[in-house]
C-alpha cells in the first residue's frame, strides 16, 4: 500500500502544495514574518509614545526658555538654583539631605 494513497485528492495536488509551501514561508520563515510584523508594530508604538513624550518635554523647554528670556528675577532664580551662582559678595551654604 502506498503511503500517500489515504490522502485526499485535492492535497496531492501540484497548486495546492505549491500554494501550502508558499502561505508556510510568508508567514513564518520570510524576512517579513508574522512573528517579526507583530513585534514591529510593538516597538513602533513604543517609539510612538517616546515621540509624544519628548514634543512635550521641548514644548516646556521652550517655554521656560521664553520665561527666562523676559523675566530677570526668574533667571537669576534660575542661575541660582541650577547652577549654584552666586554674588561676589554672598556665602553659599549647600544643604544635602540624607533620605
Amino acid at each position: 500500500m502506498k503511503p500517500f494513497a489515504k490522502l485526499p485528492k485535492f492535497v496531492k495536488n501540484y497548486y495546492f502544495l505549491f500554494g501550502s509551501f508558499f502561505l508556510f514561508w510568508m508567514l513564518f520563515v520570510d524576512s517579513n514574518d508574522f512573528v517579526s510584523q507583530i513585534s514591529l508594530k510593538q516597538k513602533k508604538s513604543s517609539l510612538e509614545s517616546q515621540k509624544q513624550y519628548y514634543i512635550e518635554k521641548k514644548q516646556e523647554v521652550l517655554q521656560d526658555r521664553e520665561e527666562l528670556t523676559t523675566n530677570q528675577v526668574l533667571l537669576e532664580k534660575f542661575a541660582r538654583e541650577k547652577y549654584l551662582m552666586k554674588k561676589s559678595s554672598e556665602d553659599l551654604f549647600i544643604v544635602v539631605s540624607e533620605d
